[in-house]
């Protein structure tokens, strides 16, 4: 049967998106609405979990005629070993990222990356303090060098403890360790998962799930927590500050270079090549009024939170972008890039460059970043985008609106000093209910929703009910192109939250970051549950996650639950196949971690569903609803 044309006005709900679809097809360029339209419908096996790969006596489908694989494994065990290997890539994503800034810290500590500084020696000093590394009268080159150490131990099997579960709160220290899920090390939890699920191990559907939360602990509480604090310490810590947002941040006079990924090491040297004057000169030489630099994803989010620069976009709108004609290069790093930017921006003049040898694509140019040549590689990619500029099609450039204003860079250091030096303004308004709770947004744009629907109401819907909400990732981008990050939006918040952020001067919805800052989220949560003397399942606290789609995104989910939050998606994963393995996530947690998986599509029942578990957590506090 013949596919139905596609209603542009139903993918998105953003101008920019649907104009930029509207001349995408004008321009013959498929999209990723396209390719979903020809994917389904989707493999039923697949999408509840029951088809196993692992070994070449299958593969096996488990169907109500054939309930047992080839070695006599269930769909229970089949279903908890794919999803143990889905929250393992994602946890193995952030925390290769944590590696690569633990590397370049290493590599600063040592005189080995010309160019980069330390930008935030506090942080730096305040960091070893708390995980014991001396400093008194040593430089801050000495004792970055132990800290990069002491970050690299957390990622082996002898030191057996991570260096920042000291943060965590003592009670949910204890349940860890009573439920054998305490992590470990990085890399040992990653490589016994792998164990685990390898054919004639770990038979037992339950445990594999218990391993999939350790797994997911050490990325939270490890991996992306120590990405979050190096980048802090080297690149500096993010500030409130105004930025812009949408397509209409790229500018028809300049040459437009938009960085791509989730890595700052590589985005800040290429922010610092495009004010190079020489090069600026250059562009002026080949007709451009000046060099743009905007971001997409959390490179965007990196970026923008520590410099202000603009956000072109998040995960839906990386394609669209492309299809302004007016974008020379796509500067990428890793994680969350379509290989069919290289095909769109192939119908254009926009050229892809790859910078990390562990995310190469097909058809991109390759030009490898590495701590001693980062400045000196940065020129060379400007410069490749400044000739590009000659081979843009006036005739086919179209940039469809103006851009919207937004604050970014709420780090916890930031709020902490919005609050006067102390948390404890905080925990007032919690307790007085003027903030009800709150509510930590993060996460993913998936084709199969209408386009930042999901994102945008359910921030919309709970700030009215006096929830404050917290935004990382490709959320930010949609709220704040909703308008919801100034200070002006404290006019759709309830009148408790209104207050708040009025006297602070401060959003209703406060951005946080990249998606590895969402260990910015569990830390706050963490430092609110040790000053009322709690576990951080006793917060009224939730998290979300409305249209997500990567392994990265369900182990965000996977450690926020075992670390005791409960967690909203707008989909399930991957796991209805099995009975056990769906009630164990959505109730059975709960009653071992305190925090379960709560699945709801439509994003005004999902505000609904999260206040009513807020409530709970306020009455069981002592607190008024």
């Amino acid at each position: 049967m013949a596919k139905k044309d596609l209603d542009i006005t139903e993918l998105s709900i953003w101008n920019d998106a649907t104009k930029m679809l509207a001349k995408a097809k004008e321009d013959g360029i498929e999209t990723a609405w396209d390719r979903l339209q020809q994917q389904t419908p989707h493999c039923q096996f697949g999408e509840s979990g029951i088809c196993c790969r692992i070994c070449t006596m299958g593969p096996c489908r488990i169907t109500s005629k054939s309930p047992l694989g080839v070695c006599g494994a269930n769909a229970d065990v089949i279903v908890a070993r794919n999803f143990g290997r889905f929250i393992t890539g994602g946890a193995a994503g952030h925390s290769d990222h944590g590696r690569d800034c633990i590397e370049a810290l290493e590599a600063v500590a040592q005189n080995k990356a010309p160019g980069y500084t330390i930008k935030d020696e506090a942080k730096l000093f305040r960091i070893s303090d708390e995980l014991g590394i001396p400093t008194d009268g040593r430089n801050a080159l000495a004792v970055a060098k132990d800290l990069a150490l002491e970050f690299f131990e957390d990622y082996g099997t002898k030191k057996g403890r991570l260096a920042f579960i000291n943060r965590v709160p003592e009670k949910q220290q204890h349940l860890w360790k009573e439920l054998g899920i305490m992590p470990r090390g990085v890399d040992r939890e990653i490589a016994e998962m792998m164990h685990r699920t390898h054919m004639g191990c770990d038979n037992d559907a339950a445990n594999t799930m218990l391993h999939a939360a350790r797994v997911s602990l050490a990325d939270g509480w490890a991996g992306s927590m120590i990405a979050t604090e190096i980048s802090d310490i080297l690149f500096g810590t993010p500030t409130p500050r105004k930025a812009t947002v949408n397509l209409g941040v790229i500018k028809e006079d300049q040459v437009n270079i938009l960085v791509h990924g989730h890595n700052p090491i590589v985005s800040e040297k290429i922010l610092e090549a495009v004010n190079d004057p020489e090069l600026i000169a250059f562009a002026r030489e080949k007709g451009a009024a000046g060099i743009n630099i905007a971001g997409l994803c959390c490179t965007g989010n990196e970026v923008m939170a520590r410099q202000g620069i603009p956000m072109a976009g998040n995960h839906l709108m990386t394609e669209l972008s492309i299809v302004t004609g007016a974008v020379e290069l796509i500067v990428v790093d890793y994680q969350c890039i379509m290989p069919s930017l290289v095909q769109v921006g192939a119908c254009y003049h926009t050229q892809m460059v790859t910078t990390s040898d562990k995310a190469k694509f097909t058809g991109a140019q390759h030009v490898k970043f590495e701590m001693h040549n980062g400045l000196d590689q940065a020129k060379r990619v400007v410069r490749m985008a400044i000739e590009r500029f000659g081979y843009r099609d006036a005739s086919r450039v179209h940039i469809p609106c103006a851009p919207v204003d937004m604050v970014t860079g709420f780090s916890n250091e930031a709020l902490l000093s919005a609050l006067g030096g102390s948390f404890d303004p905080l925990l007032d308004a919690i307790k007085a209910g003027k903030i009800r709770g709150v509510v930590g947004i993060v996460g993913c744009n998936n084709p199969k929703y209408k386009h930042d629907h999901c994102n945008v109401n359910l921030a919309r819907e709970l700030i009215k009910k006096d929830i404050l909400v917290l935004v990382t990732g490709c959320v930010t981008t949609a709220v704040g192109k909703a308008g919801l990050l100034v200070p002006d939006a404290i006019s759709q918040a309830g009148p408790g939250l209104k207050k708040i952020c009025g006297a602070l001067s401060i959003p209703p919805v406060l951005h946080m970051g990249s998606c590895v800052d969402n260990a910015r989220i569990m830390q706050l949560c963490a430092l609110l549950a040790n000053k009322l003397g709690v576990s951080m399942a006793d917060l009224p606290v939730v998290a979300s996650s409305p249209e997500w789609y990567s392994e990265k995104a369900a182990t965000i989910g996977t450690y926020a639950v075992a670390s005791g939050i409960t967690t909203h998606l707008g989909h399930p994963p991957n796991i209805t196949g099995s009975k056990l393995v769906t009630d164990l996530a959505v109730s059975g947690l709960n009653d071992l971690v305190g925090g379960c998986f709560l699945i709801e599509p439509d994003p005004f029942k999902a505000a609904a569903v999260i206040d009513e578990r807020i409530i709970s957590k306020r009455k069981a506090l002592g607190l008024t609803a």
